[in-house]
């Protein structure tokens, strides 16, 4: 019908005026009435980003990544770890990139959330300023048999400055890690807040008499909100998610020497993402600053070798803490009609 009418207006009025007439836009209209075909497209040929890695240096990441001293470790603690030993193969997001490849990239924590109350806020700028503490349960050889592992961790280096394994949970026990922890940390009178969540052992007098009587600051998360202990929370996590982490313990020096080798570990071996992929002992007793001077030399040299691998700057290696908090508070927008 349109293209009757089109035909029968354009000798009369021409063929735009007829268009607009029948209300058909005239692009559209040639567009529907080409009669040379269109000239077809040339097969995409697929191009190599000139700055990836060839085949066979992603082939040697793949096999580092899955050699025994690294096959349990995440890429960006691979990542710092070849930094320490003065090699630099590519960056974390490739070494992520070519485990995506082999599907061998997955989140085995489950995550919780909780719904925002009024928090406690602590912010901690070096070592020994403020402490989490918390105890979690293991499981025994036998069924509803329990071990219970006390930790304190000082939350702006990451470091357990102490721990104890005890086949209850009492507040004496935490009393007597506490005391020991701040005598062996050097502690002084009214420098520290130790926090923690509402257990039992926590607000038990013996604990609260303890802390007034060291001059320390005790603080506790809101009811029901492991979001309030965050710190102690991860720590744990890590420690359960280990892949040498057993179903069950079976005996309590079993317990305790697993428990011996983790801290070890943790302490002076784990590369921690949230202090800068440095180890805990080396942000406590700093030296922490030395060993990032040695990455970015390591980083320099790489980037002196391969610049066209690093687009936008030099890399640096990642930065040192400044500072810690649980809960940090909201910034409070600026009221412009009162300046």
């Amino acid at each position: 019908m349109i293209d009757d009418a089109v035909t029968e207006l354009t000798p009369i009025v021409g063929r735009t005026p007829a268009l607009s007439a029948v209300g058909v836009d005239r692009a559209t209209w040639y567009r529907a009435h080409r009669t040379i075909p269109a000239a077809p497209r040339p097969d995409r040929v697929p191009r190599s980003q000139p700055r990836a890695l060839s085949p066979v240096e992603r082939k040697e990441v793949k096999a580092l990544l899955d050699s025994d001293e690294f096959v349990d470790e995440a890429p960006r603690t691979v990542y710092a770890k070849l930094l320490d030993q003065g090699t630099y193969l590519c960056s974390p997001s490739t070494m992520y990139r070519i485990l995506r490849e082999h599907d061998e990239v997955r989140e085995r924590r489950r995550q919780a959330t909780h719904p925002a109350h009024k928090k406690p806020e602590l912010i901690a700028t070096r070592p020994n300023e403020v402490w989490s503490w918390d105890i979690t349960k293991l499981h025994g050889p036998e069924k509803w048999t329990y071990f219970y592992l006390y930790v304190i961790l000082d939350i702006w280096s990451r470091y357990v400055v102490g721990w104890m394994l005890a086949r209850a949970e009492r507040a004496e026990l935490a009393k007597m890690l506490i005391a020991e922890s701040i005598e062996r940390q050097g502690v002084r009178q009214d420098q520290l807040t130790l926090h923690s969540d509402r257990g039992s052992p926590m607000i038990a007098k013996p604990v609260a008499h303890l802390l007034a009587d060291l001059g320390v600051t005790k603080s506790r998360s809101r009811p029901h909100v492991s979001n309030d202990n965050p710190y102690s929370e991860s720590q744990f996590r890590t420690f359960k998610y280990r892949p040498d982490f057993p179903d069950r313990f079976g005996s309590y020096e079993d317990g305790r020497a697993h428990c011996g080798r983790f801290f070890r570990w943790y302490n002076e071996d784990h590369r921690h993402s949230g202090i800068g992929l440095h180890t805990p002992a080396d942000v406590h007793y700093g030296r922490a600053e030395a060993i990032s001077s040695h990455r970015g030399v390591v980083l320099l040299d790489a980037y002196a070798e391969h610049p066209e691998r690093f687009v936008r700057r030099p890399p640096t290696p990642p930065a040192l803490p400044a500072v810690a908090w649980i809960n940090q508070p909201k910034e409070e927008p600026t009221d412009s009609s009162n300046q």
